[in-house]
């Protein structure tokens, strides 16, 4: 049985493969947001990849807001049993089910939302969660977002409807990785306190200050699903290194919508140990 670490340094594998494969793609946040995906799908989320339902009854369930970085959400869902693994040799592919952004409309198992737009994976997110209570569900809605796309006004108006609609089944964590697609937040649209933001809209929050640390993933996760059923939504503000485990990509938003050419390709697999097999 492979530990969780393991099983994340073959999902980077697979997201710089992914993408340098086809020449497009977006690496820096997948790599960020790693252990995240992995502690959640591997560890903390009761889930059932087989077979799959769209309407997630019985089970938790997830929204990934910040759709562009699918190369890790592909490799998540194909690993942990989704799809075949082979799949993944189709990504940004003409006919692929494995798009660059995730959408329903080919029908991939794992995918119950088209999120290429951002800023809309909050207001899912809530809706779901809303649905779980009225039909007395006791699973929990599990939702990542990008701190860039907190710019989005939607995300406020879905955050203060949570509030005020008691979502408490709702974990919501936020990729505060202090990048985005044009630079650094703070220097984009700089969002003040973030977590005293999101207590003055009626939230319980959470700081997790390395989102790379596999345990500390795990024990926010655990943390987050004891603070559900409290009248409350939960956040997770996890701190992230976009490009993560590729030193090269580390920290800098330049790596967010790129591709590595072969030479970068062999020095990322070098640091990365292939651990269960590439696909």
């Amino acid at each position: 049985m492979p530990t969780l670490q393991e099983t994340a340094s073959q999902i980077r594998r697979d997201i710089v493969r992914m993408v340098h494969a086809v020449q497009s793609g977006h690496p820096g946040g997948s790599l960020g947001c790693t252990e995240y995906l992995t502690a959640l799908y591997f560890k903390v989320m009761r889930h059932r990849p087989q077979p799959f339902s769209m309407d997630g009854t019985g089970e938790d369930i997830f929204f990934l807001s910040n759709g562009h970085i699918s190369p890790v959400y592909y490799s998540v869902l194909a690993r942990s049993g989704y799809f075949p693994l082979s799949e993944l040799a189709t990504f940004r592919k003409i006919d692929s089910r494995l798009q660059g952004h995730p959408t329903t409309h080919e029908g991939l198992p794992g995918i119950r939302i088209a999120s290429g737009s951002l800023g809309q994976g909050m207001s899912v997110a809530i809706g779901a969660a809303l649905a779980k209570k009225y039909n007395n569900d006791p699973h929990l809605v599990f939702s990542l977002h990008g701190d860039g796309e907190l710019n989005e006004g939607q995300v406020w108006e879905a955050i203060m409807s949570a509030a005020h609609h008691r979502v408490d089944n709702l974990i919501a964590t936020v990729d505060w990785n202090g990048q985005q697609i044009d630079g650094p937040t703070d220097k984009v649209m700089y969002m003040g306190d973030l977590a005293e933001k999101f207590r003055v809209f009626g939230w319980e929050t959470l700081v997790l200050e390395d989102g790379n640390n596999m345990d500390q993933v795990v024990a926010s996760l655990e943390q987050a699903k004891s603070m559900t059923g409290n009248d409350k939504p939960v956040v997770l503000l996890m701190k992230t290194a976009m490009g993560k485990g590729v030193d090269f990509m580390e920290g800098t938003h330049e790596w967010h919508g790129i591709a590595p050419n072969d030479d970068q390709l062999a020095k990322a697999l070098a640091q990365l140990p292939e651990t269960l097999g590439d696909y």
